[in-house]
């Protein structure tokens, strides 16, 4: 995912972005782990969550293998370029997250319990970076689809946040703005460490318990 030289640290300015383009990217139909629909419409009642947490290689695969999830896909958010390749986001000119979006049964799981895979598997302090990968594409973000998912998701920083403060580490800087559009990866970005088992994932947590999902109604 480092194969594009210097990834750029600051957000680039709307005006400075690149155009994009009108079409979406193809996608497969379905998943290629579980065999699920990858886009809408989803089954009535399920719940949504999108998150940056770095490489998006390594962030689906954990949603993918969570209890209850029903499917997953990646993609870019939160940037100014409608429908952007991967090399536009690599190039830091389009303002775009990699982000993940999982869709998932709340008889089976819980929006916070999707809250705590996300804190605990990557770290959210480093800022425009994860690991060695640098650039506002890897930062950390959740993007909230209503008002009690934002209610949730700031709960859950404060409580995570003073874990971390605990362990050693720096303040949170996740972001947490409403869902923007999403635009999906490409083909072979999907699932793809399901396609290619030994491709690279640079996600690492901070090794911190996340107290959110503990408690259920």
């Amino acid at each position: 995912m480092a194969l594009f030289g210097m990834k750029k640290t600051m957000m680039v300015e709307p005006a400075d972005a690149l155009p994009g383009r009108e079409f979406e990217m193809p996608v497969p139909e379905f998943h290629f782990v579980n065999g699920n629909p990858l886009k809408p419409p989803f089954p009535h009642g399920m719940g949504q969550i999108m998150v940056g947490m770095g490489c998006f290689w390594g962030a689906e695969r954990v949603f993918w293998q969570a209890p209850g999830v029903f499917t997953t896909a990646v993609g870019y958010a939160a940037g100014f370029t409608p429908n952007p390749s991967y090399q536009e986001v690599c190039s830091g000119l389009t303002g775009h997250n990699e982000v993940v979006l999982a869709v998932f049964d709340p008889e089976a799981t819980s929006y916070e319990q999707m809250l705590a895979l996300f804190w605990e598997n990557h770290d959210p302090t480093q800022g425009m970076r994860q690991g060695n990968d640098v650039g506002t594409q890897y930062r950390s973000g959740i993007y909230y689809f209503d008002d009690d998912q934002k209610v949730a998701a700031e709960a859950s920083r404060d409580m995570f946040g003073a874990r971390l403060r605990d362990a050693g580490y720096g303040e949170i800087t996740t972001e947490i703005i409403a869902a923007p559009p999403f635009y999906y990866a490409e083909d072979y970005h999907q699932q793809y460490l399901a396609k290619v088992p030994n491709g690279y994932c640079g996600l690492g947590g901070t090794g911190v318990t996340c107290p959110v999902g503990l408690v259920t109604d």
